[in-house]
């Protein structure tokens, strides 16, 4: 998909400036790094070095912010000025990225009873689709997708090959599946008999449902409820290899790092950020914007808030105490060395 620079930038609510020597209608096909930018790539810098970078390119847009262009004394390629030229540019490479065309439906796809498609939807060769499964318009079912009994999926989806969705899972719109990831299953839950020891399973009965804008990355999987709900809300960003228990609630514009895993009926409030390998117990509580470092661990029903705090080690503590100890260790070793 190509746009001309005044749809760009009025796409990305940027001034821009357009040397007199140039066509106003200049087209941009595509976002690339400097050193690889020709006349219809869109590059952004946010240093003084990146700049130079940038202006002995070939690039044929450059995203800065007005404070970096004020800097500029010589005629430039065409300039877009925006407070956050990162994530503008971002933004570009979504508007920019060629649509997929709908392919319908494969011959080798497998449909059960009462299932409804929206206009242009995909469904790969083996999908197989359960009972009474709902399909918004333009999602695309890739290659060996299987969606149990009773599924809603919205519309814009793209749900990549091997993803198992179970039964009565509701997701919403423009929701990205990576390849083998696992949603709806039941969550680890069994009560022991204190007699024989031997363990059945409680109930897992309840729903997940997965809301707008949300990405979950390859090979991840997150439990259903036992008996009412696991939510992940709008905007959440769950990394390759994460885990999510059963009956947790994932807040909006949570960001999960790979092989992070949440035990059931814990909470992650909104803007929350953990970073890769963090472990947090059952019935736990992380607060709203609070940042969990790599690898920190959070005790059962131990509750971390913020807003904005950042926790760090095993178990978790404020980052200011983590860092103490850290340093009374090393005091330790060293005397112990002498």
């Amino acid at each position: 998909m190509t746009l001309s620079l005044q749809q760009l930038a009025a796409a990305l609510d940027a001034q821009y400036t357009m040397p007199e020597n140039l066509s106003r209608s200049l087209l941009i096909a595509r976002v690339s790094s400097i050193p690889s930018a020709d006349a219809q790539c869109l590059v952004f810098v946010e240093t003084a070095a990146s700049l130079a970078e940038a202006l002995a390119s070939a690039a044929g847009a450059i995203l800065l912010t007005p404070k970096l262009a004020e800097t500029i004394l010589h005629e430039t390629p065409p300039l877009l000025c925006v407070p956050q030229p990162r994530l503008a540019f971002a933004r570009a490479a979504t508007l920019l990225r060629p649509k997929e065309a709908a392919t319908g439906i494969h011959s080798t796809a497998i449909l059960g009873e009462s299932v409804q498609l929206g206009a242009h939807v995909s469904i790969g060769a083996y999908a197989v689709l359960g009972d009474d499964v709902c399909i918004g318009n333009h999602t695309q079912i890739a290659a060996g997708v299987i969606l149990g009994n009773g599924v809603q999926i919205g519309a814009d989806c793209h749900i990549h090959p091997r993803v198992v969705i179970y039964a009565g899972t509701k997701i919403a719109d423009r929701v990205i599946l990576h390849a083998g990831c696992v949603l709806g299953a039941d969550g680890f839950g069994y009560v022991r008999d204190a007699e024989t020891g031997a363990y059945t399973q409680f109930p897992q009965q309840g729903t997940l449902v997965i809301e707008e804008d949300v990405e979950i990355g390859a090979n991840t999987t997150i439990d259903r409820g036992a008996l009412e709900e696991t939510r992940i809300a709008r905007g959440a960003k769950l990394d390759n290899l994460v885990h999510i228990g059963h009956n947790v609630r994932v807040g909006r514009n949570v960001v999960m790092a790979s092989q992070t895993g949440i035990s059931g009926s814990s909470t992650v409030g909104d803007g929350a950020i953990l970073g890769g390998q963090v472990g947090v117990g059952e019935h736990a509580e992380i607060g709203p914007q609070v940042v969990l470092g790599g690898g920190a661990g959070v005790l059962s029903q131990k509750k971390l808030r913020g807003p904005g705090l950042v926790f760090w080690g095993r178990p978790a503590q404020p980052l200011r105490a983590y860092l103490k100890g850290l340093a009374a260790v090393a005091r330790l070793a060293r005397r112990s060395k002498e």
